[in-house]
């Protein structure tokens, strides 16, 4: 096997040309409609449905991350958001998948095999910690669920300031921007310096983050224009890293 990391274009080419070549049934599910006919450059904001927690929290976040890949790059974009689980054999069409909560995060085994298979074809997986707070439930349920999946040094390690991760479009020199709500009194009240990934092959299919981007995202992307600097632009990092 290559030691070389997949490239996320060739990621998109093997999901496309693989939908493309599907045997046509005649009835499907409308996510496997999607991830079938959508072109394979578009970027859609899938994110990530687990039963033993509150996966849907932060609404608002796909709109202000659409919005922030319109204005500021040409990647076109599915206008409304995907709900997936990690054992659906549609996870792979997805190159990035978005993933939040404050609760337990306990996976099954066919939903640990997904996840393992998606970051090992090229997926990324980013995970957001609402509760902001490295000793919270979430955290360190997701943490152990990570150890469990993936096997050996290097799981959850930090990622350094020099990552293409914080240069592969707005420069962000000292690492993952500072949120608002890392200081609120709420969580474990501190400023987190650094996201953790888990990596394949030099590419990053796991991101996490302390930060709580979700709760900070979450809001009327239409309002977006009364902030005195634009709080999103650090999504549009995260978008161009997984697609290409």
């Amino acid at each position: 096997m290559s030691d070389q990391a997949p490239s996320r274009r060739a990621f998109l080419r093997r999901m496309g040309a693989a939908a493309c070549g599907a045997a046509a049934i005649p009835l499907v599910s409308p996510l496997e409609a999607l991830a079938r006919s959508r072109p394979s450059f578009e970027f859609v904001f899938a994110r990530l449905r687990y039963d033993s927690g509150d996966w849907d929290y932060n609404p608002k976040v796909c709109a202000n991350v659409l919005d922030a890949v319109l204005q500021y790059t040409q990647i076109p974009v599915h206008q409304e958001e995907v709900v997936i689980t990690a054992d659906s054999e549609e996870l792979q069409a997805f190159p990035f998948v978005f993933m939040t909560g404050h609760k337990l995060v306990r996976f099954s085994e066919a939903e640990r095999e997904g996840i393992r298979r998606y970051v090992e074809s090229g997926g990324f997986l980013f995970s957001d910690d609402c509760n902001h707070d490295i000793e919270g439930l979430y955290s360190r349920s997701f943490e152990a669920e990570m150890h469990r999946i993936f096997q050996g040094p290097g799981v959850l390690d930090k990622i350094p300031n020099e990552h293409p991760l914080y240069h592969c479009f707005f420069e962000y020199p000292e690492g993952p921007p500072q949120t608002s709500l890392e200081l609120n009194g709420w969580g474990d009240n501190m400023v987190h310096p650094f996201l953790r990934a888990v990596e394949h092959r030099g590419r990053i299919g796991v991101l996490y983050s302390n930060k709580d981007y979700g709760c900070e995202w979450d809001y009327d992307w239409r309002n977006k224009r009364f902030r005195v600097e634009d709080n999103t632009r650090f999504a549009v990092n995260l978008v161009v890293y997984a697609m290409t």
